[in-house]
Order: structure tokens, then C-alpha cells, then sequence
């Protein structure tokens, strides 16, 4: 689909998201006065199937009420669907970027490691269920591992890398790949059928970061300060967060699988996270700290 098109797209649903609720005739004078519009009116017609196209697309349903006023239909929802809320906040961004110009040199964006180069392959590959072979060299091994035979299932993103998960044939078992470790890939010209069983929140719906597990979902607690509280709030570390709110600190509840990256995720808080439940967790922690502290005793020798 042409790229202006999907910007016009974003362009009504960015409107309507900040506006609320709009007529015809105050979108119409929106639509004139924006870069996006060329110049040109936004007629009738145009506006149906740009509708039409957004229910399609973005799964989201822009209606008009009785007064004539158009909305978008419970906006809530549109948080829940993380793909189509991505695509929104990127391509917003970026039409805001396109019409108003700044000077390029005051902003800095974080860098997505090797997205433009692998990721529409991989893409590609998972919408046509075909296999891929490509050379990756893990941070564990001391040699590339060459003609890995994969079959893509889902797509990924955790701190502005992006993984793709999947079957190994080799192994035959489901692996996970950062696609900035990857040094070579091609498309394999050979189908593949995915297990019907098999989803994203199946394998990651209890798991913080991109190592799945098939250990037990564990209850896990975390005490807060009143500061690191309301950044809990603000941005959850898992969708299974709840809340106990006391006078001077904060109980978060997890229903959670253990592994490297919960424990390097609470690490990261400092003295403003303490693990409370579970106590393998807590070893993990201490264990960490511990190892930690150990390499700094060892430099006063």
C-alpha cells in the first residue's frame, strides 16, 4: 500500500484521538490547513473509504454520533493491541517530524540494531510461512553458527531489539534469534506449517524479556518505593501487575516465570526494588549483587 495513503490513515486517527470529537466540517478545516492534505479537499467519498480502509487495517472503528460528530469507538482499545499501537506512535512521529522540520541535529533517536536490514525478510518469511537460513553469532559462542535452517513464527520487540521466535530444525525445538546477531539470511523457497498450538502469550505471556521457560508460573513481589511506585504505574513491568498501596512504599504482584531478564530488570532499580516473594527470585538477586560486589573487593587487593 502507498505510504502517503497509510500517513493520510494516521493522519485522520491522530486527529481524532487528540480532538475527541469532530464534524465533518471541522475536520474538513483540520484536513485544508495540514501538510498532509496536498491542498486538496477531503470529499465525501474519499473519507468513507478512508474509514473503511482504518477499520481494515487498525482493527479500529471510527463512528459518528447523533449530532453529526465523528469518533473513534472506545480509543481504550487501542492500547490493547500492541502491533497496531507501535505502527501509530511510529508513523505519528514521523509525519510530526516531516511537516514541521526541525533541525535534525537536536534530536537523537535510539538505534534499532539491524531492523532495516533483516527484519522485512523475516517479515516476509512469516507471512508466507517460508523457512530461512541464515549465520549467527551468539554473545556465547566463539564461532558463528552457519546454515541454520528456521522457521519464523512470531516477531519480537524488547529494548529496541527485535527477536524472531521459532522452531530450529537442527535442534528441534523453539528458539529465539536477535536479528542483530544475525550476519547473513535468505528466504528458503520451502514451506512450513505452524503448529496451531502455538501462540505469543502461550510463550511469553508469563515471562518478562524474550528467554521462554518451562518452569512454573511463580507469584512474584516486589516492595517499592513511593518514587519507583508511580513509575510502575506509569509504565508496568508486566501486564499481571497489581498493586498494594501503603503509607511509605508500595507491594507490585507478578504472575511471573523466573529468568535472567526479570532478575536483571529489578537489579536495575537499585535500592529502590526489594524482592519479596519468591525466595529462588530473591537468591537470584543476591546471588547477582553478590558476584557484583565481589569484583570490586577484589580490585582493593
Amino acid at each position: 500500500m502507498a505510504r502517503n495513503l497509510i500517513e493520510k490513515y494516521i493522519w485522520i486517527i491522530d486527529t481524532l484521538s487528540q480532538y475527541r470529537r469532530l464534524s465533518k466540517e471541522e475536520l474538513h478545516t483540520l484536513w485544508r490547513r495540514s501538510d498532509i492534505s496536498g491542498g486538496e479537499p477531503l470529499p465525501d467519498r474519499t473519507f468513507y473509504h478512508y474509514r473503511r480502509s482504518i477499520e481494515e487495517i487498525f482493527k479500529i472503528e471510527i463512528k459518528c454520533d447523533n449530532s453529526g460528530r465523528y469518533y473513534i469507538d472506545t480509543p481504550s482499545s487501542m492500547r490493547s493491541h500492541s502491533l497496531t499501537n507501535w505502527l501509530l506512535d511510529s508513523m505519528a512521529v514521523s509525519s510530526a517530524l516531516n511537516q514541521n522540520q526541525p533541525g535534525f541535529e537536536r534530536i537523537e533517536i535510539e538505534d534499532v540494531p539491524s531492523a532495516r536490514e533483516f527484519l522485512p525478510i523475516v517479515l516476509e518469511a512469516i507471512r508466507d510461512s517460508v523457512k530461512l537460513c541464515f549465520t549467527y553469532a551468539s554473545f556465547a559462542r566463539a564461532r558463528a553458527e552457519t546454515k541454520i535452517i528456521f522457521h519464523p513464527y512470531f516477531l519480537k520487540r524488547y529494548k529496541q531489539r527485535w527477536y524472531m521466535i521459532g522452531f530450529q530444525e537442527k535442534r528441534k525445538s523453539i528458539r529465539t534469534y536477535a536479528l542483530d546477531r544475525i550476519r547473513e539470511m535468505q528466504l528458503v523457497k520451502e514451506e512450513f506449517e505452524k503448529p496451531g498450538s502455538i501462540t505469543l502469550d502461550q510463550l511469553f505471556g508469563n515471562i518478562v524479556g524474550v528467554t521462554t521457560s518451562e518452569a512454573s508460573v511463580k507469584s512474584v513481589k516486589l516492595k517499592t518505593t513511593p518514587t519507583q511506585a508511580k513509575y510502575f504505574r506509569a509504565l508496568p513491568l508486566h501486564t499481571s501487575q497489581k498493586e498494594e498501596v501503603h503509607d511509605d512504599y508500595s507491594i507490585f504482584s507478578y504472575q511471573l516465570k523466573l529468568n535472567y531478564e526479570l532478575a536483571h530488570e529489578i537489579l536495575s532499580f537499585g535500592d529502590s526494588v526489594k524482592v519479596i516473594e519468591p525466595p529462588e527470585l530473591k537468591a537470584m538477586v543476591v546471588t547477582q549483587l553478590q558476584e557484583t560486589l565481589a569484583q570490586y573487593q577484589t580490585d582493593k587487593k
